[in-house]
Formats: C-alpha cells, sequence, structure tokens
C-alpha cells in the first residue's frame, strides 16, 4: 500500500479509532471472564464436574453461533447497513423486527429440540464421558438448565448489529460484560450462598447464573436501541428483500459456520477420550485444561481481532454497496495489518509468559501446580495459530460485505479434513496439546485460504505491504519475547520468596518490559499501524479518564 493510502484515508483511522472503543469494552468483558473463569477454578479446578459444565456450555455455545452471533450477525450488519445507507432508517427498523420476529420463532424451535435431544447430543459430542461414573448424566442436566441461554444471546446479537451498524460500539461490545457479572454474581448467589435452601448444587447454580448473564447481555442494549428510535414490534414477512439477502447470506455462512463447529464437536469428542497415562483411565481434565486456556487466547482475540473485525464490517460493507473496491482494499488491508500488530506479540507473549500468568490467575482452591503445566502446555500450542484465527475474524464478514457467503463456507467446510487429519496424527502422541495445534493448523490454513480467495476476487489485497508489515511485527515481537523471557528470569532468581508473591511480581514485570520493548522496535522499524493503533486505545483510555488525547500523551509510552 502506498503510504500516503493509509494516512489520507479517513476510513482506516476510524477503523482504528472504533476498535479502539470496542477493544476497551471487549477488554472490560475479558477481564470479566477470567474472573468467572477464577470462581471456576477455585470451586471445581480441572476435573469431572467443570469438563461436564464446559461440554453442556458448548451446545447452546454451538447453537449460537450457528444461528445467532456467527451467520445472523455478518448476514444482519451487512444487510442492515446497506439499507440504511440506501433506503434509511425506517425501512431499517422495518427489517430489524422482521428478523427478529422469524429468530424468535426459528431459535425457539431449535431450542425445544436440543432439549429434548439432550442425551443423544452429548452421546454424540462426548462418548468418552460415559465410561466415568456421573460425568455424562451431569452434563446433559446441565445442557438443559443452559439451552434457553441460545434464544437470549440470539435476541442481543441483533440488537448488537442494530448499533453497530448506526455507529455505536461500546454499549453492546460492553453487554458480554454484563453476561460475565450476571454468570458470577448469579452462579455464586444461587449455587453457594443460597444453596442450601434451593437445593441445588455448586456447579447447578453456575449453570442458572448462565442464563441471568445472557439476559443481562441483551437488557442492557434496550436503553441505546430506544435511544435511536428502534422498537420492537412483531412483524413477519418472507417477502422483505433484506430478509430474503439475509437468508441467502446465512445458508452458505450457517454450513460454514457448521464446519467450524464440527471442529469443535471432533476436539471435544477427541478430548473426552484421552487416557490418563499415570491410570490408563479415561482422563478427567483435558477439556477443562483446553477451556482455561482458550480464555487466554479469546482476550487478544476479543479485544484486538473481534474488535477490529467489528469496527471494519460496516466501513466496508458501505464500500461494497457503493461500488468503492479501492476504499474496500485500503481499509481491509489497513484492518489486517493492525490485527497482525496486535495478535502477533500477544501469541509471542503467552507462550513465553503462559505458566507464570496462570499460575498467578487459576492456582488457588482446587487447581493444582498440575493444572497449570497442563493449561500452559495447551496455551502455548494454541498462541501458534492466534494471529491466524483473529485475522479470519476479519476476512470472513468481508466476503458477506461482497455479498459472497460460498468462499467462507467452502474453506471452513475443507477445515474439517484438516482438522481431523491433525488431531488423529497429534492427539494420541501429545494428547490435549495435540487438540490445541490441530486447532491452530486449521485457523493458520483458513486465514491463507481466504487471503488467496479475496486477492482473486478483488484484483490485489496490498499483499507486499502486508508482508513487509508482518516480517517486521514478526521481528519485534520475537526480540520482545526475549526480554520478556529474561525479566522474568532475572526477577525470579533474584527475590528469595516463591509462590503467588513471585509471581505478583514477575508477571507486571515482564509485561511491562515486552510492551516498552515491542512498542519502541516497531517505531524503529517504522510499522506504520503503530500510531493508529496507540492513538485508538491511548486515545480511548485518556477520554474515560477525562483528559483529551495529545500527541505527546500517546507518544510518551
Amino acid at each position: 500500500m502506498a503510504d500516503a493510502a493509509t494516512a489520507q484515508t479517513g476510513q482506516p483511522s476510524s477503523i482504528a479509532r472504533h476498535a479502539g472503543v470496542v477493544g476497551l469494552a471487549v477488554m472490560a468483558s475479558r477481564v470479566l471472564g477470567l474472573v468467572r473463569d477464577q470462581v471456576f477454578a477455585v470451586l471445581f479446578g480441572a476435573g469431572l464436574q467443570y469438563d461436564a459444565f464446559l461440554t453442556a456450555f458448548r451446545i447452546p455455545n454451538l447453537l449460537r453461533d450457528l444461528f445467532a452471533e456467527g451467520a445472523l450477525s455478518a448476514a444482519f450488519v451487512t444487510t442492515f447497513s446497506q439499507v440504511l445507507e440506501a433506503k434509511g432508517k425506517e425501512a431499517a427498523a422495518r427489517l430489524s423486527n422482521r428478523v427478529a420476529t422469524a429468530m424468535v420463532l426459528i431459535v425457539a424451535v431449535i431450542s425445544i429440540l436440543a432439549w429434548l435431544g439432550a442425551p443423544a447430543i452429548v452421546g454424540w459430542l462426548a462418548p468418552g464421558f460415559f465410561a466415568v461414573p456421573g460425568k455424562a448424566e451431569l452434563t446433559i442436566y446441565l445442557t438443559r438448565i443452559m439451552i434457553p441461554f441460545l434464544l437470549l444471546i440470539a435476541m442481543a446479537a441483533q440488537a448488537m448489529g442494530i448499533l453497530n451498524a448506526n455507529h455505536h460500539f461500546a454499549v453492546p461490545s460492553l453487554a458480554s460484560a454484563f453476561f460475565n457479572v450476571g454468570s458470577i454474581v448469579g452462579g455464586l448467589l444461587l449455587g453457594v450462598w443460597l444453596a442450601p435452601w434451593l437445593g441445588i448444587t455448586a456447579i447447578e447454580g453456575m449453570a442458572y447464573g448462565t442464563l441471568i448473564g445472557g439476559f443481562l447481555q441483551f437488557a442492557v442494549q434496550w436503553p441505546s436501541l430506544r435511544r435511536l428510535g428502534y422498537r420492537y414490534r412483531p412483524m413477519f414477512s418472507l417477502a422483505d428483500p433484506g430478509l430474503r439477502q439475509i437468508a441467502s447470506l446465512m445458508g452458505p455462512a450457517i454450513i460454514g459456520v457448521a464446519a467450524v463447529q464440527i471442529n469443535v464437536f471432533v476436539n471435544t469428542n477427541f478430548a473426552s477420550a484421552i487416557v490418563d497415562p499415570r491410570t490408563a483411565q479415561i482422563a478427567n481434565g483435558p477439556v477443562s485444561w483446553l477451556g482455561y486456556a482458550f480464555r487466554f487466547m479469546q482476550f487478544p482475540i476479543g479485544v484486538f481481532g473481534i474488535a477490529v473485525a467489528t469496527a471494519t464490517l460496516p466501513a466496508i460493507a458501505r464500500s461494497a454497496g457503493r461500488g468503492r473496491l479501492d476504499e474496500f482494499r485500503q481499509t481491509l488491508t489497513h484492518s489486517l495489518t493492525l490485527t497482525f500488530l496486535l495478535c502477533v506479540p500477544s501469541a509471542f507473549g503467552l507462550v513465553v509468559l503462559g505458566r507464570p500468568i496462570i499460575a498467578l490467575i487459576f492456582e488457588h482452591g482446587k487447581f493444582t501446580a498440575f493444572d497449570t503445566l497442563q493449561t500452559a502446555d495447551a496455551l502455548a500450542a494454541y498462541a501458534v495459530g492466534l494471529a491466524g484465527y483473529a485475522a479470519v475474524k476479519v476476512l470472513s464478514p468481508a466476503f458477506y460485505a461482497l455479498k459472497d457467503a460460498r468462499t467462507p463456507m467452502f474453506v471452513s467446510v475443507g477445515s474439517i479434513i484438516v482438522n481431523y487429519v491433525m488431531n488423529s496424527l497429534l492427539v494420541q502422541r501429545y494428547g490435549h496439546v495435540g487438540l490445541a495445534l490441530s486447532t491452530s493448523t486449521v485457523a493458520l490454513v483458513n486465514f491463507a485460504l481466504l487471503l488467496v480467495f479475496m486477492r482473486r476476487k478483488i484484483g490485489r489485497i496490498e499483499g507486499r505491504y502486508l508482508l513487509r508489515s508482518v516480517l517486521k511485527i514478526c521481528l519485534a515481537s520475537f526480540v520482545m519475547a526475549l526480554c520478556a523471557w529474561l525479566v522474568n528470569w532475572r526477577i525470579g532468581a533474584q527475590l528469595p520468596f516463591t509462590g503467588f508473591p513471585l509471581r505478583a511480581i514477575q508477571v507486571p514485570g515482564a509485561l511491562a518490559a515486552a510492551a516498552r520493548s515491542f512498542y519502541f522496535l516497531c517505531r524503529w522499524l517504522g510499522v506504520k499501524e503503530l500510531d493508529d493503533a496507540v492513538s485508538a486505545i491511548g486515545g480511548q483510555v485518556l477520554k474515560r479518564l477525562g483528559r483529551r488525547p495529545t500527541s505527546s500523551n500517546l507518544s510518551s509510552d
């Protein structure tokens, strides 16, 4: 990309600014998500109950990705943005009401079927659980408790789409933080404090807390929708062209997302049957270790990857609707570079500092040092594909903006083969770590294929600029990782104590050294997106502290 392209185009800087808003909101959600996982770690550790909870929650999550946040979000935001641009707010409001009515009817039927079929679903998803007394039964019971979460999250996803299309990013991004608050407070209230009077166990209480969190995630967006003038009115019309476009985009999108969920299904299936070499029996823990590890992956994916993708989609949808391919191309390339700038160093950091970070946050209560080691190994394997995973979040919706849902579908379907082959090769030798490495391989292959197909679709994608930027970012990240490792090692060697007090000093010290070294290395190497990233994130922080961002404020790091 020409140097002036980004500087002179208002849209890329707007993407970074909106991504900064979303990133900070998602960061709050991810921090609360870590707190939620801390509660699980203290109460249940990594064993039978948490394995059962994660698998049970994965079932409504699977349906959510198929019919709500995944396929619906991309198709709805693209179509809603174009209708809003071309026909105005009144037509867009009618479209949203018709989509909401159809969605409630469809998701309600799916939820009932999933509730009735829970035993069969658990049997397909985690057959190994039936070899452990009580594990499958608990998973089925928790699944039925959490099935209504699907309808709540589907309504929250549509509300988020409407607000994003109207350039309101903070509130919908903060909505997931309210999910975590509701899950934590509601779960502890029902499962710990009121459990003796209610006659339920702690894990049941946490399942009911999930429903409370889902309701809050939807309800917190109501005031913003009302201020924009959107009111829900039951409407149903299959003749609406916007509804038909959403359905046409969702069809291939559902197949594409289904392919991703098949990979999740296959991974859970493998994980449920992993044998503990110490006992030669089905292990309790692999599903939990993978779940805890992926929580740390969700930080950079959510704060950076999804934030950039959320801010990018409305902009490129408008560019595609106007036929401005140059603007589309520049915005997409800028967004991909920004994603790599933020996610590549995160991946290096998670590999180097994963073990002390996990020990600092989770190694309390029933979560043991052995659990820390197993989780850290899984996290290192997941980190290999972090940048690819986040970049797919940007690239896939870009195809929807071009009214092409088939290409991501075919790529996702092809990933099923890659995932199964990699699992078969890796899981027997490396156990749950092999499953995490297989997931990373799939993410990188998906990204590479989507990038190739996007280049063919729009003629070019500023590949040389993107490659130069990524190489600079990788070099800076490698040196940053060395600095972080050295600081972590030196602090451990110098201080006379161990355990939590040592980690509480090691982790912040190493992270501070990593951030500072990466910033100056990228500045020295001339990574142009650095200013946008710092301005977006730093500017939003300063705004919330009541100060106006200035160039001196933002460059003093």
